[in-house]
């Protein structure tokens, strides 16, 4: 399991395909892990692509410091990873939290990258008190407390139905998710709102959301694709928000063909 100091903090980092091929930076989602794009790598490596990707702080095998957190503390993260790797430019991809992380990235870092690629997400989260509740739940009770919800938010029934096995694995990672962990970062998306910071990111930006999705809904993605100049906006049908689950060979069509258009 490949372990690497960054920030004072153990991240768990993997990588896939060719040593010598463009990099493909991959950030999970909340109540996540790095497993969660095991559908994406085959694509990508087959497209001759070096996939990184990593646990998050606090998720996965990632060392859960003490919280709350914030998404510049997580952006800080992956740069860091990325100089700790010796990576200079990359194609940024992330999911939710993920794509949080991506316009903090492209805000302040688009010197680092190549292309940049949002799904599933949003700029700026509300009410406050939504987060507040759940952090609560989950301090009490567990990860157990917020599974299915959480599978309801991510998944179209018809998804839940065609997809039993993807969504089996899905809630293990959910159920695995360390509680410090889940409610540090919850406080950092509850905290943030990049609405007027995203303005100025320049790099080549892909915004994909499913068009079922009620956590960052199809608005919320849209607001993103308005404020960022250079961005390209797919709605994807039959999908809620893990999109790169429910609909992957869309998705991974959507994702390959933005990349090799925005290609170093």
């Amino acid at each position: 399991m490949p372990l690497i100091d960054v920030n004072g903090t153990t991240f768990h980092y993997m990588f896939d395909g060719p040593e010598h091929g463009s990099v493909v930076m991959l950030s999970n989602s909340l109540a996540s892990d790095l497993t969660m794009w095991d559908i994406q790598i085959p694509a990508l490596v087959e497209a001759g692509y070096r996939v990184l990707r990593y646990d998050s702080r606090g998720h996965g095998q990632s060392e859960v410091t003490a919280g709350p957190y914030s998404i510049e503390m997580l952006a800080a993260d992956a740069v860091g990873l990325m100089d700790a790797l010796s990576l200079g430019k990359v194609h940024f991809c992330g999911l939710s939290m993920g794509g949080m992380v991506g316009q903090m990235l492209g805000a302040g870092h688009g010197d680092r990258l190549i292309s940049l690629s949002l799904c599933a997400t949003s700029a700026q989260i509300a009410p406050r008190e939504i987060w507040d509740e759940r952090i609560e739940t989950v301090r009490k009770s567990g990860m157990v407390a917020v599974a299915d919800a959480t599978i309801d938010r991510w998944f179209t029934k018809a998804g839940q139905e065609r997809l039993q096995s993807e969504v089996n694995k899905v809630r293990r990672m959910i159920l695995n998710t360390p509680v410090d962990g889940f409610c540090a970062c919850s406080a950092a998306i509850r905290d943030m709102d990049q609405r007027e910071t995203i303005r100025i990111i320049s790099t080549r930006t892909l915004v994909a959301v499913g068009e079922d999705d009620p956590g960052t809904p199809v608005s919320a993605a849209e607001l993103i694709h308005e404020r960022i100049a250079s961005s390209k906006l797919r709605i994807i049908s039959d999908a809620a928000h893990f999109i790169n689950v429910e609909q992957a060979s869309v998705f991974n069509n959507i994702l390959l063909k933005f990349i090799e258009t925005n290609a170093a």
